[in-house]
């Protein structure tokens, strides 16, 4: 009898039999044939020798996505190159470059402490919020921001002039008070701070003899013909780009008292803790006592030589417990 093209039935007593020798519902050609006529599929050998292997290294058969677009860099305009603001930036950063290079002095034994670094910053804001907040409460003068402003900024030229001046003698007592075996040292490392002394008065007299011949002599009068171009050109690089420098080199001069640090880490908080109350004496002598009632007069003119000696008897406390420096062993 036909078995219809079913296949052979699994004849009687075989699973899935409905009758002897009737059709199977089993799986035909056998039990391990897998339903194909040809017999089951050969094995994968690389899914047998590696199981976790993906056949298919990349899962995407069309290849890989595209990358995400790049977009185009923005060009400026040559227009640009001429602006005021970018010849100001230009002037700005070369001014920073080289008053990094003459007055921040970069050696390999250098204590960098962050923390020191964020406390001092912290303390100079909460000083110029203090400051303008007495000037804004009891100040009853109609210029008084002016001459805020201008006290601000004849501290920060008058501040290094102040610490060539006190400089050398605080460095001394430190170096007599160290013990003798470790004074012929420390004389050694000065060439870094008397090399950034001399080119501050050299750049102050520099600019100071520019200006003055520029515009307190008649010596522009006496220029006739190509002269003149050359003496302007140095006019306008004194002014546009040496006052920049100079107010830059102040401020890194006094921050970093003239690279004592490279003397000793210890000098710099010692310093900088003397050489505040000689400004705040000279403040004092040159414009008096602040305006508003005594207990702000006190505040505005103790309160910033207290903070600072403050942070800097902490530096020292930080130096000496964190990083083991000393100034007796």
């Amino acid at each position: 009898m036909a078995t219809g093209g079913w296949g052979p039935g699994p004849g009687s007593g075989q699973p899935g039999g409905n009758g002897p020798g009737g059709q199977g519902w089993g799986a035909p050609y056998g039990p391990n044939s897998g339903g194909n006529p040809y017999g089951p599929p050969a094995p994968n050998p690389n899914q047998t020798l590696y199981p976790n292997q993906n056949p298919y290294p990349n899962p995407n058969p069309y290849g890989p996505p595209p990358a995400a677009p790049v977009p185009a860099a923005r060009r400026r305009s040559c227009l640009w190159y001429f602006s005021p603001l970018f010849l100001a930036t230009l002037i700005l950063r070369s001014a920073h470059r080289v008053a990094t290079k003459l007055f921040v002095h970069q050696s390999g034994d250098r204590i960098v402490d962050r923390t020191v670094d964020r406390v001092q910053v912290a303390r100079t804001v909460l000083g110029v919020l203090a400051s303008l907040a007495l000037i804004l409460v009891y100040g009853v003068e109609k210029d008084r921001w002016n001459n805020a402003a201008e006290t601000g900024f004849a501290n920060a030229i008058v501040t290094p002039i102040l610490l060539i001046c006190t400089g050398p003698l605080v460095v001394l007592g430190f170096i007599l008070y160290t013990p003798p075996h470790l004074r012929p040292q420390l004389r050694s490392r000065l060439h870094a701070p008397l090399k950034a002394v001399g080119w501050y008065l050299l750049s102050l007299v520099v600019l100071a003899a520019t200006i003055y011949v520029a515009g307190g002599t008649g010596f522009k009068d006496d220029l006739h013909g190509w002269q003149v171009a050359p003496f302007a050109v140095l006019v306008l690089v004194a002014i546009f780009w040496g006052l920049p420098f100079l107010f830059l080199a102040s401020l890194y001069s006094a921050r970093s008292a003239f690279n004592t640090a490279y003397v000793h880490p210890m000098l710099p908080p010692v310093v900088t803790g003397v050489l505040v109350w000689v400004l705040a004496v000279f403040n004092l002598i040159g414009n008096g006592m602040p305006a508003g009632p005594p207990v702000a007069q006190f505040c505005s003119l103790l309160g910033g030589p207290l903070s600072v000696t403050a942070v800097s008897a902490w530096e020292m406390w930080r130096l000496r417990t964190r990083f083991g420096v000393t100034v007796r062993d």
